[in-house]
């Protein structure tokens, strides 16, 4: 027998509400901008408390010098990508970036309305500040191009998911933290979503004119290396296989014209001193 769900009528009200108030510059999403801010707030602050509590969450505002340095290089990093003129919800999204101290994690990831999270496997894993910015700027493509809302639209519903954005279903709020952190399954992008990604990845790279456009594909290079090698990282487990992915990376970086020079590693070699990686 199937458990039928109750939702409220305010609910749905606001729901239908939402779908009409909505409707200029949503990118297919019924959510507006300022919901996908409300939802990314919610998730942030329940992934901030699951890893503050198991003691992984490097804060911002520490008093730890390293720490502090740490977070200036990589601010560095995701501005350069945040300004390269290419990213849509730059001014609307209050981008943030916090790093998760997990050397076996092999993850990044963003939520909508622009909390990024990096966990310190990685950044361990990279060598490259290239190939790092590259990740970082195809999860802030998921984000920018709305693909956590949209996905998690189709899984949960919009009335669900609404009244998470809200505040008001903490249960449902700790799942989709638990899927876009990747310990629950992992958030499963469409292979459209995360070819969009991929190219917009080399749109906000070139934007930099300081990181080679095709960064990403470095990234991609060392995961199959990887997984030839038998040892795959579980970061493929919610991504798709990396062959394809590479030639058409390095492809329309060709097409584009944009530089593929390596940038200095400065800033991201500072990010791993500042670890101790």
């Amino acid at each position: 027998m199937k458990k039928l769900i109750y939702t409220p009528v305010w609910l749905l009200a606001m729901a239908g509400m939402l779908s009409f108030s909505s409707c200029d510059n949503n990118d297919g999403v019924i959510f507006s901008i300022q919901d996908d801010v409300n939802l990314g707030q919610q998730v942030a602050h329940e992934v901030d408390s699951t890893y503050r509590a198991q003691g992984k969450l490097l804060e911002r505002n520490s008093s730890n010098a390293n720490t502090q340095k740490a977070y200036q290089h990589l601010d560095r990093i995701v501005n350069r990508v945040l300004t390269s003129g290419e990213v849509k919800y730059q001014q609307e999204f209050p981008w943030t970036v916090k790093i998760i101290k997990d050397d076996e994690t092999l993850n990044a990831f963003a939520s909508p309305g622009g909390q990024i999270y990096v966990f310190t496997g990685l950044i361990k894993f990279l060598e490259d500040e290239d190939h790092f910015a590259g990740v970082l700027a195809h999860e802030i493509a998921h984000a920018d191009k709305r693909h956590s809302v949209k996905q998690l639209q189709r899984d949960y519903g919009i009335a669900l998911l609404l009244s998470v954005a809200l505040g008001n279903n903490p249960s449902t709020l700790k799942q989709i933290a638990a899927q876009l952190s990747g310990t629950l399954a992992g958030l499963k992008f469409s292979r459209d979503a995360e070819t969009e990604a991929d190219e917009a990845s080399v749109a906000y790279l070139g934007g930099t004119r300081h990181y080679a456009c095709d960064g990403a594909a470095g990234f991609f290079v060392k995961l199959e290396q990887q997984e030839e090698q038998g040892a795959p990282p579980e970061f493929l487990s919610t991504h798709p296989s990396p062959d394809n992915r590479i030639q058409h990376i390095q492809q329309l970086a060709q097409e584009r014209g944009c530089s593929t020079a390596s940038a200095p590693d400065s800033d991201f070699q500072g990010l791993k001193t500042s670890l101790g990686i």
